[in-house]
């Protein structure tokens, strides 16, 4: 965990350094939030900086430091090895959408959505109780926080990494 938390201070230092003059992007949102140093680190490790902070737009849903730390032992030490930078990007790409998707957008009821890993689906569920995306393990975050808007997208805070896996039911 040493290592994680090293190399987001290192990415929150780099990021911020170098962008002081502009306003914020999905990646400088993130950087400047404790709760996300984990999703740098990993955003970090599979090179999708330069990606996630160009002009959009991105929805990304955005999984908070205790969402890694429920996966189980090893997991996100394992996907920050060089050797596994391919499969860590396919998850980090489950968490994002290439339009600027607000709360508000999401309709009503259950509906698919298709995240840039394309070979893959979210269904993604608004109701009166909030917004819930289930993944393909048939697990469900829940987006606690909506609509952190940024130069290029907005950011929905989830209380879960999503994985893929087989198409979720989506009712």
């Amino acid at each position: 965990m040493t290592s994680i938390r090293t190399l987001a201070a290192a990415a929150v230092t780099a990021l911020t350094l170098g962008s002081a003059a502009n306003a914020a992007n999905i990646v400088e949102i993130a950087a400047g939030d404790e709760r996300f140093s984990t999703l740098v680190a990993a955003v970090t490790a599979a090179g999708l900086v330069d990606a996630l902070q160009g002009p959009g737009p991105f929805t990304v849903y955005a999984p908070v430091n205790d969402a890694f730390a429920a996966l189980p032992a090893g997991t996100v030490e394992t996907l920050l090895q060089p050797e596994n930078k391919g499969q860590l990007t396919d998850v980090l790409l489950y968490h994002v959408d290439d339009r600027k998707l607000t709360a508000e957008m999401i309709p009503t009821g259950s509906n698919f959505f298709k995240p840039l890993l394309t070979s893959e689906r979210l269904c993604i569920t608004k109701g009166g109780s909030g917004v819930t995306i289930a993944d393909g393990t048939g697990e469900v975050a829940n987006v606690i926080i909506a609509n952190i808007q940024a130069d290029n997208g907005v950011i929905h805070v989830v209380d879960k990494v999503l994985l893929p896996g087989t198409r979720p039911a989506c009712h």
